[in-house]
């Protein structure tokens, strides 16, 4: 099966989750997301196998964004400034999760 990772090196969740795939023997493809940033095709790919609206995706916190905010323009957001993204997310041909907890991306292997 193939695994991404849409990794940020700097986050401790993203590392453990990155740890815990590696542990169960799994080699994901480890994509740093701020340095490759994902297209608006690849971030509603993401969502669809997420099964979750676009505000799932993004780092409330750190955007000025209202939480009313529509999908294009969310979408728009994390395209235009991937440090936006909540990470870390794994994906599979046919499903995804955001690593938080860690634990959560089993579910999809």
């Amino acid at each position: 099966m193939a695994v991404t990772i849409w990794h940020n090196p700097r986050c401790s969740k993203s590392r453990e989750t990155l740890k815990l795939l590696e542990a169960r023997g799994i080699a994901p493809a480890v994509r740093d997301y701020q340095k490759e940033p994902p297209t608006m095709v690849e971030l509603q790919d993401a969502l669809m196998k997420l099964g979750q609206p676009a505000s799932a995706l993004i780092r409330w916190k750190d955007t000025n964004l209202s939480k009313e905010a529509g999908e294009n323009e969310i979408l728009s957001a994390l395209t235009a400034n991937p440090k936006l993204i909540e990470r870390p997310l794994v994906l599979t041909e046919t499903a995804a999760r955001i690593g938080r907890p860690p634990e959560t991306v089993l579910e999809i292997l």
